[in-house]
């Protein structure tokens, strides 16, 4: 079973892809399978988050790269900038994971679908339209944003351990 433990910046050929969803690609462990049928083995440092085109390279040399699966999600838009506002600030204090999408002249956000939160930000007069498309949450705060942070140039993804110091408030 080829192994996959090193990310790669750039790579001459790709010889495989792993098509996932988001949950699967912020495992650090995980079996999984290549487009072509064959079977793979994962291992990334906890905390790392494996994005929309990352190229992983394999014990035996081979470059895969890691392709967002579509997945349920809702489009969510609004008449207004204001009225997204609103919306993103409502989710966010929900804890809910966003992708923000530049889609026409306000712009868009995609969640995973949950009726509860399609009733709320239909209340705060949002367009919430079902929709499948690849889902590329922001990482948050302390997440980096989109780069590929920490295992580039051929690192090892794993078992390096994460060790992150948030720094607080108060503290020296």
């Amino acid at each position: 079973m080829l192994t996959l433990n090193n990310r790669i910046e750039h790579a001459d050929r790709i010889d495989g892809e792993l098509i996932l969803p988001f949950d699967l690609r912020v495992k650090s462990r995980l079996r999984a399978q290549l487009a072509s049928g064959e079977e793979v083995a994962v291992f990334i440092a906890r905390g790392a988050v494996l994005r929309d085109g990352s190229l992983l390279r394999g014990d035996d040399g081979r470059v895969v790269r890691v392709v967002a699966a579509p997945e349920a999600v809702y489009r969510v838009s609004c008449a207004t900038p204001h009225g997204l506002l609103r919306c993103a600030y409502h989710l966010g204090n929900r804890h809910t994971q966003v992708q923000i999408v530049e889609d026409r002249e306000n712009g868009c956000l995609l969640i995973r679908q949950d009726p509860v939160l399609k009733d709320m930000l239909e209340g705060l007069g949002a367009i919430v339209t079902a929709d499948e498309a690849p889902f590329e949450p922001e990482s948050g705060a302390y997440g980096g944003g989109h780069h590929h942070h920490g295992a580039e140039h051929g690192h090892p993804l794993a078992p390096v351990p994460v060790r992150q110091r948030i720094h607080r408030p108060g503290q020296a």
